[in-house]
Parts: C-alpha cells; sequence; structure tokens
C-alpha cells in the first residue's frame, strides 16, 4: 500500500510504502530525489533516467521527495554522482552523523515523521533553493525549448547543461523529457492520441518511444496502471 501527503517543506512530498503482493515495482523517472529509511536504515534514491525496478524488496518503506534540483544543496551532493543509484546515506556522510540521524528518525512517532523532521531541520541549515532552478523546471515543464529556455534564463548552452547535472543530475534536454513524462502520466484516462498532443510530444509514436526507453513497458500498460 502507497500513501503520501504534503511535506511541510515546501514543494516536497512525505510518502509510505508496504509492499501487499511479491514481485518487483517499478519507480519512474521524475526529475526528483528522496530520502529513504528501510528497515532501520537510511538511504538516498538519486535522480533516474529510466524506470528503476524494486526487485520485490519487501518490509516497510518511508521516504521524502525533495522537489526537482533542491536535493543536492540539503545532502551537499552534486545530483550527477547519484544518478541511476540507491546509496545508504553513510557512503555520503560521516559514519558517526549519519548514525545519530538515524537513531532520531528511528524514535519519531514513525519512520516518515522522522524523516521529515530531518528533512526541515536541514533545510533550516542550508541556503535557499537557487530560484534560477525553479525558473528551470517551470519553463520546461510548460513545454518551452531548451534553448530559449536558457536564453531566458540569461545562460549559455554549456552554462545550463553545467547547472543541470549539479542540480538534477542530468542535462536539461533529459530534465524535459522526464517532465514531459510526468505530465503524460498525469492524463492517464484519455486516449493516447490526446495524451501525446496535450503533453508535448510530436505524434503519437513520438510518445511511444519515449515512454519506452523511460519506462521500459508499452505506453497503452504505463497509462492504464496509472488510470
Amino acid at each position: 500500500m502507497y500513501a503520501e501527503r504534503a511535506s511541510r517543506l515546501t514543494g516536497a512530498v512525505v510518502w509510505t510504502h508496504t509492499p501487499t503482493v511479491p514481485g518487483s515495482g517499478r519507480v519512474l523517472p521524475d526529475g526528483c530525489m528522496d530520502l529513504l529509511w528501510h528497515e532501520g536504515r537510511l538511504l538516498v534514491a538519486g535522480p533516474d533516467t529510466r524506470a528503476h525496478l524494486t526487485a520485490g524488496s519487501s518490509g516497510a518503506w518511508a521516504g521524502v521527495r525533495f522537489p526537482p534540483g533542491t536535493a543536492p544543496a540539503l545532502l551537499g551532493v552534486p545530483a550527477r554522482e547519484l544518478r541511476d543509484r540507491r546509496v545508504g546515506l553513510d557512503d555520503l556522510w560521516p559514519a558517526a552523523r549519519v548514525r545519530r540521524l538515524t537513531a532520531r528518525v528511528n524514535a519519531a512517532p514513525d519512520p516518515a515523521t522522522g524523516l521529515e523532521e530531518a528533512a526541515l531541520s536541514r533545510a533550516a541549515d542550508a541556503d535557499p533553493p537557487d530560484p534560477l532552478l525553479g525558473r528551470l523546471v517551470a519553463a520546461l515543464d510548460a513545454g518551452r525549448p531548451v534553448a530559449a529556455t536558457a536564453d531566458e534564463l540569461g545562460l549559455s548552452a554549456r552554462q545550463l547543461h553545467r547547472r543541470a547535472l549539479t542540480a538534477f543530475g542530468y542535462g536539461p534536454k533529459t530534465l524535459a523529457r522526464v517532465l514531459r513524462l510526468q505530465r503524460a502520466l498525469a492524463l492517464a484516462g484519455t486516449s493516447l492520441a490526446e495524451t501525446a498532443v496535450r503533453s508535448g510530444y510530436a505524434d503519437q509514436a513520438h510518445l511511444a518511444r519515449d515512454v519506452r526507453e523511460l519506462a521500459g513497458v508499452p505506453p497503452g500498460e504505463l497509462l492504464a496502471r496509472h488510470g
């Protein structure tokens, strides 16, 4: 069973998941990074460029999903170093610091609340999010071309790519594809042709190619799951 709620940390989502049937799950690229709790251990989910299969892992999970581009400043690690990876927090931070944080999360009324408190505490000590990153996400999510977005932000293509690698783990073109996939998922229940047009794909064939590459399944199957 999966449940989520808005976090007190602006733009973040707190979620819990307890698998109810055996088998692997499929986590789709969304431009985000997560701080995870699983069986008393803290982990980080880096930005995905393709569907991540959970391989039927058992036990309860909890997480805080940070808005696109915000987690690297909180974790102190460039997103590109975590692309398509799940790593223990103790691989990123000193072991003693992780032990203290893990103990606080495990002592909370529930792991999700503990993670949220940890995220809020970390955000209070960190610099505020770079407003340029929010403008970049908004522009690409609205379907603006990457080159035009760079011009609007006053950056060269190389500068934009470098900023994107640090914040999102990949370049702006990949970020645009991921955000477009999420727009398509939000339209689940409409026809594939209509979904393609409204999401910003050139045509239905373009939608099918992107879904297969990013999600690993045909679009009809994917959208049926989310309808």
